[in-house]
């Protein structure tokens, strides 16, 4: 389930690299707000939480739904600036529209806020209204703010990620930023002097430009597709990881924040593919034999009372899957369980998940 982005006709120079403290400073606030994501900043979080003002933890907690399930587009930049303050001040010039219908889709969870602006339809606002309620009375309570006073609610979110930066976010920028421009000097060489298909390999293994050349593919769950008419911008990231997250909605310029420390992902048709090969009580059966110590066909009929061919067939699933190893001893084949594949599958499907 590919999320794809075209870029037929885009220069490639408008493929562009650039860090982001905004994006950085939002996947701190993901974070914080679900610390369970990311084990290895979970001292990190208890130590950001314990140091905050009673004050302005409770305002990272109310607008907590712009950055703990889906990102707000607007808070991970299709043009990057240096500074926080400029990234901001961007976010400003935004129309209260425009701003209000993102806030919502991560608010309430669905892309299909209204087809007219809940600003200004009642019907609209309703709508919103009823999909936040439906995810909590934080949710609630912020879209009503956000829907009966955009400026005021504006101001308040951007007064929340200043005092933000203040408290730990600019301490923190400042021990990322070798981190992360070592990585874009990397990504920027491989797409100056390699092309735009090797900088993408190092961007992620679930990142790709198709055969083609003319769509970058992102292994998500979603199965959409936009369209880059100006550019689409790659935002490292050191708190994101392991998500890869995709600004794609209609009117946006696409967006893709990458964690800079990416291991080699196994793609979800893979883990699927795995998890299908297990779900047969047959094949359990078999890998439990084979995780004892290697087995011909033969021997595991004969184990389990199952014909050759019958075995033969299941072990070509397992294979398939990436599951087996085989080894031939002069007329005969040894199957083996390939316990760092399987013993990976949890970690893989997490990863999967939270892509």
């Amino acid at each position: 389930m590919p999320l794809r982005i075209d870029i037929a006709g885009l220069p490639a120079e408008q493929v562009r690299f650039a860090a982001s403290p905004l994006a950085e400073l939002t996947a701190m606030l993901h974070v914080l707000a679900e610390p369970g994501h990311h084990p290895r900043f979970a001292a990190w979080a208890g130590e950001v939480w314990a140091g905050l003002r009673p004050e302005l933890a409770e305002r990272v907690r109310e607008a907590d739904s712009l950055w703990r399930s889906s990102q707000a587009d607007f808070l991970l930049p299709g043009r990057p600036r240096p500074a926080l303050a400029e990234e901001l001040a961007d976010v400003d010039a935004i129309d209260d529209e425009t701003y209000a219908t993102a806030a919502l889709v991560s608010t309430c969870g669905s892309t299909r806020i209204a087809t007219r602006s809940p600003l200004t339809d009642p019907a609209s606002r309703e709508r919103a209204l009823d999909l936040a309620q439906a995810r909590g009375p934080r949710q609630e309570a912020f879209a009503e703010s956000l829907l009966t006073d955009p400026a005021a609610t504006r101001a308040r979110i951007r007064d929340t990620l200043e005092q933000c930066a203040e408290a730990f976010f600019d301490s923190a920028w400042a021990g990322l930023e070798p981190q992360l421009s070592a990585d874009l000097r990397r990504k920027q060489d491989l797409l100056r002097h390699k092309g735009i298909r090797a900088a993408l390999d190092a961007v992620s293994s679930a990142v790709a430009l198709s055969e083609d050349g003319c769509r970058i593919v992102v292994d998500k769950l979603q199965d959409k597709a936009t369209a880059a008419r100006e550019s689409v911008t790659f935002i490292p990231s050191v708190f994101g990881s392991p998500h890869l997250v995709v600004v794609h909605a209609a009117g946006w310029r696409p967006v893709v924040q990458y964690p800079v420390a990416d291991a080699a992902l196994v793609p979800l048709e893979t883990v699927e593919l795995r998890l299908d090969a297990l779900a047969h009580p047959v094949r359990l059966r078999l890998v439990r034999t084979l995780a004892r110590s290697p087995h011909t066909t033969s021997e595991l009929a004969h184990s389990w009372d199952l014909s050759a061919p019958e075995v033969s067939r299941h072990l070509a699933v397992l294979r398939r899957a990436g599951l087996l190893t085989a080894k031939r001893q002069g007329r005969y084949v040894r199957y083996s369980l390939d316990l760092p594949q399987l013993s990976s599958l949890g970690t893989d499907l997490l990863a999967a998940v939270l892509r």
